[in-house]
């Protein structure tokens, strides 16, 4: 009876609620009966997986920490190491460009190390300081003969601090930085911390206030410094900042805030001769100037009679900054052509070609002989 009534279950139950319509051919193995208790892990769909992986190449970053005994690790957009410690990145390709604190390059510092092997370039950072803290990126560069463009799909980045608490603020070569206030882009009052948990705040000099952050007209960046967004004459005045990290505070440098409000172009530019008439052996001085923003810089070329004889002149660039009403500052750069004794081969015209980011603007003047 035991072996009848086993039998007869294993013939009922898998035909239970079958319709008709549905009888086919059985497959082997089709009507096994699955335990209730198996767990079935759920699969995840691989064209999902390759799809999204797929997706993210075009932002893929090329950049790795090494870490010890040879192991890798990918970087994030933020990285705290102590400062004191060595460390050595690496960025896949051939033809590797790097980006890091300029002031590296400046002092020609010998403890950063730059070395470009067939498959990756490495570089190594020994002994860091709390100066250290900043942007370190890497990007392939694609060549065709002598010219070379940025992959921008293979790039990496990160920014390191190096944290100190003897520094919290990153150190400068100065004590007093000036900062432009220009009324159509923003300007950056650049006290950057170490520890990015710092609290920092922002103070005037006189009147001695704290000065309110709102987080939309003036905001608060770790990797650049306070950010004022929308720049007023009244911001103008002298400021430093003030961190806060489980200790005493610190002061940052003072920075002098000056507004600025110059047309945009190309340099408006003059220029002058002490004489447009000289006599042999005289000493002639011709002059260029240009008026323009605080920061934006202005570079000179010069053609003059003598030279494609190459006629020995004297060339003096300079620029200073002078105060044009309450507030108001500009920028005055200067070239002087200086010939000690005039000579024949001196008469004729003398341009003066002045350039910036926004163009360039050339100007003539002639010195004959008397």
């Amino acid at each position: 009876k035991r072996l009848y009534k086993h039998c007869l279950v294993f013939f009922i139950l898998p035909v239970i609620g079958q319709s008709a319509k549905s009888k086919r051919p059985k497959e082997p193995g089709e009507n096994k009966i699955k335990p209730i208790n198996k767990k079935v892990k759920p699969k995840t769909p691989k064209m999902k997986e390759r799809e999204s992986a797929d997706s993210s190449l075009k932002s893929q970053s090329i950049l790795t920490q090494v870490m010890d005994k040879g192991h890798f690790q990918k970087l994030a957009a933020t990285l705290s190491l102590a400062a004191g410690q060595s460390i050595e990145l690496r960025c896949k390709g051939s033809n590797v460009t790097w980006n890091y604190p300029s002031y590296l390059d400046t002092f020609k510092d010998s403890r950063l190390s730059i070395k470009q092997f067939d498959r990756y370039s490495q570089l190594i950072l020994a002994n860091s300081t709390a100066a250290d803290t900043g942007e370190y990126s890497c990007w392939l560069q694609l060549c065709n003969g002598n010219k070379c463009r940025k992959d921008e799909t293979k790039t990496g980045s990160t920014y390191i601090f190096f944290t100190d608490k003897e520094e919290l603020f990153v150190p400068t070569p100065s004590y007093f930085e000036i900062v432009y206030l220009n009324p159509d882009k923003p300007a950056v009052i650049p006290c950057r911390v170490t520890t990015p948990s710092a609290k920092v705040t922002l103070h005037r000099e006189f009147p001695a206030e704290e000065i309110e952050i709102d987080g939309t007209d003036i905001i608060y960046d770790a990797k650049k410094g306070f950010v004022f967004q929308h720049s007023t004459p009244d911001h103008k005045g002298i400021v430093y900042c003030k961190a806060e990290s489980q200790g005493a505070p610190q002061i940052s440098i003072k920075y002098h805030l000056l507004y600025v409000e110059v047309p945009k172009g190309p340099p408006s530019t003059t220029i002058a001769v002490s004489s447009s008439r000289a006599g042999l052996s005289d000493r002639v001085h011709v002059v260029c100037t240009v008026l323009g923003e605080p920061d934006v810089d202005v570079n000179f070329r010069w053609q003059y009679p003598g030279q494609e004889s190459k006629r020995p002149v004297i060339i003096q660039n300079s620029w200073r900054l002078i105060n044009r009403g309450i507030g108001h500052t500009t920028r005055i750069s200067r070239s002087v052509l200086l010939i000690e004794d005039f000579e024949d081969v001196d008469v004729g015209n003398y341009v003066c070609i002045a350039q910036n980011l926004q163009g360039e603007t050339t100007v003539a003047t002639k010195v004959e002989l008397k």
